[in-house]
């Protein structure tokens, strides 16, 4: 029997509040007591400072504490994904990840401060996230997120997922809604307006990420170079994140 005072948590918790995490087939909840022993179900000590809510009719606990509580379990990339992807979901911000994780003791601590300082506000989609993540991990300059172009009258004209406005380069990931119908229309319309303006795409597919990561890094080096950046040389901190499989043979300049 599960102690009423229980909430759910970790991976369940997330999914529940909007968050993306990885599926590993569990229910999870955080109980004070005796843990239940139940297929399908695990059951976790509650942290010091457990902060829960109650949405719907069910007690979990909150997106910020979530977000802890899962340093435990996930790698770097994880969290970010995570993060951003709560506050797409609007049930939480940056700052408010960051300070929850500037209070937190768990063993975890240091995972959980650097994962939310790299959660960033309008990130469209999970790939995006490991996308930026590759880069910044790599140690290139953290490019801007969903940078806008507006018509005269200041309404949106194009976004552009990750880019570095000052040298008009862009590095955007294009998943199979790129592939037909209006989406494909705006993206001709878009591609015509950055030929115009001297604009230098970059696009990446998700073998791009989880197969060819050095192979990425070394079109987006070269992208950059070509736009008159200056390319710092490169950390071996992504390979902990992204490994590369066979035939991703060109290593990053």
């Amino acid at each position: 029997m599960v102690d009423p005072r229980s909430v759910a948590s970790h991976h369940t918790a997330a999914r529940m509040w909007g968050g993306i995490v990885p599926d590993d087939g569990l229910i999870h909840i955080t109980c004070v007591g005796r843990r239940p022993q139940v297929n399908g179900l695990k059951a976790h000590r509650p942290k010091a400072g457990l902060q829960g809510s109650m949405v719907q009719g069910v007690r979990l606990t909150t997106p910020a504490w979530t977000s802890l509580d899962l340093s435990d379990e996930l790698g770097l990339v994880h969290l970010v994904v995570l993060g951003d992807s709560l506050v797409k979901a609007k049930r939480v911000t940056p700052a408010q990840l960051v300070d929850a994780a500037a209070s937190f003791r768990g063993r975890s601590r240091r995972l959980a401060r650097r994962a939310a300082s790299l959660v960033r506000a309008e990130v469209d989609s999970p790939m995006e996230s490991r996308l930026r993540m590759l880069m910044v991990l790599a140690g290139l300059p953290e490019p801007v997120v969903n940078h806008q172009i507006r018509w005269s009258d200041g309404t949106v004209r194009f976004r552009f997922d990750l880019s570095y406005p000052d040298h008009r380069l862009i590095i955007e990931y294009d998943g199979r809604q790129h592939a037909e119908g209006k989406q494909w229309d705006i993206d001709v319309d878009r591609r015509e307006w950055m030929d115009g303006e001297s604009w230098r795409l970059v696009v990446v597919r998700s073998k791009d990420i989880y197969r060819t990561p050095a192979l990425t890094l070394s079109r987006i080096m070269g992208a950059m170079r070509d736009k008159g950046m200056n390319v710092p040389r490169l950390s071996d901190e992504w390979r902990q994140h992204f490994p590369s499989l066979p035939e991703d043979v060109a290593e990053p300049a």
